[in-house]
């Protein structure tokens, strides 16, 4: 790799790695984990740097990477659907909307509880702020299926929550 690229890549890197973290323990449950899938995307990304970054958005290419290694991870080990989120050890990413949400806790809890499919789609909508398209196209499935995953999981949650107005 050239010096160029290599600087390039440690920009990147700098930048995006703390919004790429937390993605990542949003998927994965566990900060090790996380930290684990982030380090083997971007082991992956520095590889193929010289092509990745002519995409419009590297950080969506490898958003990408995590995505799909993530998901191979859980079909090879069939890990159940509930992952336990430490919201204390959550890597920090200001989120002014998520901190004004009155039922916070019991948000994420209901988030801990969506089956993977559900809450990868939730974690890249909202958490990454990613259009249906980008979202799945990060998925690798449909515009349809990343429809169908998001009411399912806003139709559990509704389930979830409190009502608005009560006390939980």
């Amino acid at each position: 790799m050239r010096s160029t690229e290599s600087t390039d890549f440690e920009l990147f890197v700098a930048a995006c790695s703390a919004r790429l973290l937390r993605s990542a323990y949003l998927l994965t449950g566990d900060l090790g984990e996380a930290e684990d899938l982030l380090q083997t995307a971007l082991e992956k990304a520095y590889r193929r740097w010289a092509r990745i970054r002519q995409t419009d958005v590297p950080e969506a290419y490898v958003r990408k990477m995590m995505v799909n290694a993530a998901t191979d991870s859980w079909r090879r080990h069939r890990r159940p659907s509930d992952v336990d989120i430490d919201d204390v050890r959550l890597p920090t990413v200001l989120d002014l909307e998520l901190e004004a949400v009155p039922a916070r806790a019991a948000l994420l809890d209901g988030v801990r509880q969506l089956p993977v499919g559900q809450r990868a789609v939730l974690v890249l909508r909202y958490f990454d702020d990613l259009t249906e398209a980008e979202t799945a196209k990060t998925l690798g499935c449909s515009i349809g299926t990343v429809k169908s995953q998001h009411a399912r999981a806003m139709s559990r949650l509704r389930a979830l929550l409190p009502a608005e107005g009560t006390s939980s």
